[in-house]
């Protein structure tokens, strides 16, 4: 996983310039699940044709350029370690937010599944 040379890689784009906006959701391994109890690790499972299927509708969607995503899939993912880089770029914030949340929420809710270990 390397932000540097995704958002390297967006700047380069064609259509760099008609942008206004790269949105970028950086997901990192808490120390706590939602209801507070202590994480010490996590697995997780990727279905990649799923959050290819994503990108690509998500993309025809007004105002997107791109998206770019990056998931670290694996057992024992410590806590602080990034998980998922999510890139969105496109022309105004009021086209990109949503587009971001409802690519993240997609890909969390139906192409990857999290196991927390807990100490």
């Amino acid at each position: 996983m390397n932000l540097q040379k995704m958002l390297n890689s967006l700047k380069n784009h064609p259509k760099y310039h008609d942008s206004g906006m790269i949105l970028i959701h950086n997901g990192v391994v808490r120390n706590h699940s939602r209801d507070g109890k202590s994480v010490e690790s996590l697995s997780i499972s990727v279905n990649h044709q799923k959050v290819k299927d994503i990108i690509d509708k998500n993309k025809k969607k007004k105002g997107i350029i791109e998206i770019l995503v990056d998931i670290k899939e694996g057992k024992n993912l410590k806590v602080g370690q990034d998980l998922m880089y999510l890139l969105v770029m496109g022309d105004i914030r009021d086209n990109i937010i949503p587009v971001l949340k409802e690519t993240l929420d997609e890909i969390k809710g139906t192409a990857s599944v999290k196991q927390e270990i807990f100490t």
